[in-house]
């Protein structure tokens, strides 16, 4: 796991881990923030993601003539805190749910 914390990118990877935190204390005491922490986490993990898409254009175009192997290497690392995002959303999906069922 920790590994992929790694290769997701630190300041990205750290940021959506302190959104999680913060999911994790909202479910506790402010529980009408749950979606809206887990939408920010979405969007934090697409951003990033979307801001290594654009790196990478960036610097292929200044290489040329790179092998695809390296390519989707790229875009299977460039994705992880897409996915981090993704599971903290569903995440706060399931805090909402399980939330609701108390009402």
């Amino acid at each position: 796991m920790f590994e992929l914390f790694l290769k997701g990118g630190a300041p990205y990877m750290t940021l959506l881990t302190l959104i999680l935190l913060a999911l994790l204390l909202a479910s506790w005491k402010a529980p009408a923030w749950v979606k809206e922490i887990g939408l920010i986490a979405l969007i934090v993990g697409v951003l990033s993601t979307f801001l290594g898409f654009y790196i990478a254009a960036d610097d292929i175009s200044k290489a040329g003539d790179i092998p695809q192997g390296i390519i989707w290497g790229g875009l299977r690392v460039a994705v992880i805190t897409t996915m981090y995002g993704l599971f903290i959303y569903l995440l706060s999906l399931i805090i909402r749910i399980i939330q609701k069922s108390r009402i």
